[in-house]
């Protein structure tokens, strides 16, 4: 079985996930901006460098940092694998502040792409997270799948979601299906290798008792080297 036909088969997977029922959920106000640089080595090598400031409580303060890198390699047009390393750090009202260090690994794998420009792309990333606060190691899985839609010559309408998985149970996650994060946005070329791509996500936190639902302004640079 081909790389492809078990990624097209993990997105189906997640795309069919059964959804929350419906219920009151607790609603805030985010902005979040990140930063991601692709560096090419060799046409088969690469790395990626990102920088994440989540501004949380209707967006009046940094709730959570994220730092992260990967090293990747292309085995075909279609088709790279990368292992990285991610610093979080986050800080919620009330709850102690928490310094993660992530461990994962993902593949990457385009689906679709046609002559009039549209793609259809899948994640799926293993991440290891472990916490200075904690002892234990929480493993997560998560199933990223865009789309990207041109609309005029130089920009596209550009839609996402992904559904994450706690894979077992621990001190910060409860094992089963912990967020679902949905995203619609538009691609604007400012350079040569260089697009900004801001837009509305919606991260919906499943929890015991009452669930979060983030409306948040997500604005993303992309540059390649």
């Amino acid at each position: 079985m081909s790389l492809r036909r078990i990624s097209c088969g993990m997105a189906a997977l997640f795309a069919a996930s059964v959804a929350s029922p419906a219920q009151a959920t607790e609603d805030d106000f985010n902005v979040w901006l990140g930063q991601f640089a692709t560096i090419n080595a060799t046409d088969k090598a690469y790395v990626r460098i990102e920088a994440q400031e989540r501004f949380t409580n209707d967006a009046d303060r940094l709730g959570q940092l994220l730092l992260r890198s990967l090293v990747g390699y292309r085995i075909d047009k279609d088709v790279n694998i990368g292992a990285g390393y991610a610093y979080v750090r986050t800080d919620p009202v009330g709850p102690a502040q928490l310094n993660e260090h992530r461990f994962y690994q993902e593949l990457n794998v385009r689906l679709l792409s046609t002559e009039g420009g549209v793609t259809l792309d899948s994640r799926t990333r293993l991440e290891q997270r472990t916490f200075e606060e904690r002892e234990d190691t929480s493993w997560r899985l998560r199933n990223f799948v865009q789309l990207r839609v041109p609309v005029t010559q130089n920009n596209k309408i550009v839609a996402y979601t992904e559904p994450f998985l706690d894979l077992n149970e621990t001190g910060v996650q409860r094992g089963g299906l912990s967020i679902w994060r949905s995203f619609v946005g538009l691609s604007i070329p400012l350079a040569k290798n260089i697009e900004v791509v801001p837009g509305y996500l919606n991260q919906h936190v499943f929890r015991e008792g009452e669930d979060r639902s983030d409306h948040t302004l997500n604005i993303n640079l992309f540059t390649t080297f």
